[in-house]
């Protein structure tokens, strides 16, 4: 067996150890904010000694980082359902769930809470510049089809998305009822100029 195929093994230990700390991580940060986590806490919950934690990421920053994007990446999947209106609508959709779920809702309070900690605010800037990128993948395909222009500012489409599911969990508390996807992804078709999405009714 090659080098290359024992450290890719799907299920081995450096996995589960990283697992580990990421599931204790969103814990923490879940109970006691981003301000409250350290690394001690972390590594106790998952089993693992201190300092390997600071040998695999560095920081507590890192640490944080790299467990949203997990978390995120594991429940907020980047759909690809062929078409712009189908993902927007899938994404809003699957943000909607989110963020209205304890934990989601719980962790969304902790990114958006205003704080004078500088760490806790590059965390939320590279966790939120992260998602964006992987996020923007819906507007570069829908460009590659020729339904969005070359010129689309992709994080704009996203935030017009994203931003009124946020306001509603976060500020006005309202609930995020079943039709918003699909009346937020039909505004943003309509305001970008997109090609109209003849195969809306499948989507959704």
């Amino acid at each position: 067996m090659s080098e290359t195929s024992v450290r890719r093994r799907p299920g081995g230990r450096s996995a589960r150890v990283r697992r580990a700390l990421f599931d204790a991580t969103i814990e923490v940060l879940h109970q006691h904010g981003a301000s409250g986590l350290t690394v001690r806490e972390v590594a106790t919950r998952a089993g693992v000694n201190e300092a390997s934690v600071y040998r695999r990421f560095g920081t507590r920053e890192n640490l944080m980082i790299e467990a949203l994007l997990s978390h995120s990446e594991q429940l907020l999947p980047i759909p690809d359902t062929g078409s712009l209106h189908g993902d927007l609508v899938a994404f809003a959709t699957e943000i909607s769930a989110y963020v209205t779920s304890p934990l989601g809702s719980a962790l969304l309070r902790v990114l958006a809470a205003a704080g004078d900690d500088p760490a806790v605010d590059r965390v939320r800037e590279q966790f939120a510049r992260g998602r964006f990128t992987l996020a923007g993948d819906i507007v570069t395909r829908a460009i590659a089809r020729g339904e969005l222009p070359d010129t689309t500012d992709a994080r704009l489409v996203l935030e017009m998305l994203i931003a009124p599911l946020h306001l509603r969990a976060l500020l006005t508390r309202e609930p995020i009822d079943d039709e918003a996807p699909r009346r937020l992804a039909d505004a943003i078709v309509r305001g970008f100029g997109a090609r109209p999405d003849t195969t809306g009714a499948q989507h959704g």
